[in-house]
């Protein structure tokens, strides 16, 4: 496994060490169907301020999102927890890359407290890799979906987690919390590993929500991944299998955009027909929900998809129910 620990130890701050010795990408340009505006709204601003009074970091600023100014104009944000700096050089990803700084052991009451201000029903959490950390910051993801119980019981919860690799005991400590959704991101198909995700294993990540299921049956399991980086549709059909295999209820497809010429290029924009077609072939697979389009992201309507995925369970309960 690649980590910057092993190669950055000069440089504590360097935004993308792995992927600075890249060479210049011609970045093609972008069609009519993903451009978006430029967040300017009054909502976007009230939220920009309750996350900086929290001294909160948000993953919708740190990974460029394209859906910011939506999702912030209705106070809807992804918090970025353990910090905005990664253990991990993954090429699609422009989150720093660097030495950690230690936890901050009131970020879990100050996210709790955002979640409040924001009025937010359903929560969407996710963090940085923290493969310095000897349980990856299991006990820290814990923390913060005990603290926003406490503060707003109503409020559902999703978590966006890192795979927690060589990390024993640590999905264990997260499950054991509850969360309402546990997601994990395949990112892309196997044959991109080495090139696009290289600190990761494709089945690590595949048997991680398996296990989830295993643990607590109940919780919801999501996972998601982009296209435009070089995949066949083959290879894309195949990862839905291998996600039903691990009883998978949700699976999130969006177009990979090159945050700078640094990154790994965009090979190919997906039309919005292909987009369509991956949701229509991965409900007939099984999934409870697919949610498949150019600008879709991990925590892009997740309350709206959250209730959809509740919806899709009592159905597919009374069907099985029917059928018994």
């Amino acid at each position: 496994m690649v980590t910057v620990l092993d190669t950055v130890l000069n440089e504590p701050r360097l935004r993308h060490p792995e992927k600075a010795h890249r060479p210049d990408q011609e970045v093609l340009r972008k069609p009519e169907w993903i451009r978006v505006k430029a967040p300017v709204s009054r909502g976007y601003q009230e939220t920009r301020e309750i996350v900086k009074t929290n001294k909160l970091v948000t993953v919708c600023e740190e990974a460029g999102c394209p859906n910011i100014g939506e999702c912030w104009e209705k106070k809807h944000a992804t918090f970025m927890i353990m910090g905005e700096i990664c253990t991990r050089a993954c090429a699609f990803c422009n989150v720093a890359t660097g030495i950690p700084t230690a936890l901050d052991a009131e970020e879990p009451e100050n996210v709790a407290k955002a979640v409040r201000q924001m009025g937010l029903t359903h929560v969407v959490i996710t963090s940085v890799d923290r493969d310095d950390l000897a349980d990856g910051g299991a006990q820290h993801f814990a923390d913060v979906i005990h603290a926003i119980r406490r503060v707003t019981p109503e409020t559902t919860i999703e978590i966006l987690t890192p795979d927690f690799l060589r990390k024993e005991g640590a999905l264990e400590i997260v499950v054991a919390a509850r969360p309402d959704v546990f997601n994990h991101n395949l990112e892309t198909v196997p044959s991109n590993y080495l090139t696009v995700r290289p600190g990761a294993r494709y089945f690590h990540s595949i048997r991680l929500l398996q296990r989830v299921k295993e643990l607590d049956p109940s919780i919801f399991t999501k996972s998601g991944i982009m296209v435009g980086l070089g995949e066949e549709r083959n290879e894309v059909l195949q990862l839905m299998d291998d996600l039903r295999s691990a009883e998978v209820d949700f699976m999130t497809i969006g177009q990979y955009l090159q945050p700078t010429k640094k990154h790994h290029p965009v090979k190919s924009f997906v039309t919005p027909e292909e987009f369509k077609s991956y949701a229509t072939v991965g409900k007939a697979k099984g999934f409870l929900l697919v949610a498949s389009s150019p600008l879709t992201r991990s925590s892009h309507h997740a309350g709206d998809d959250f209730a959809k995925l509740r919806a899709a369970r009592e159905e597919q309960l009374k069907r099985i129910s029917a059928s018994a």
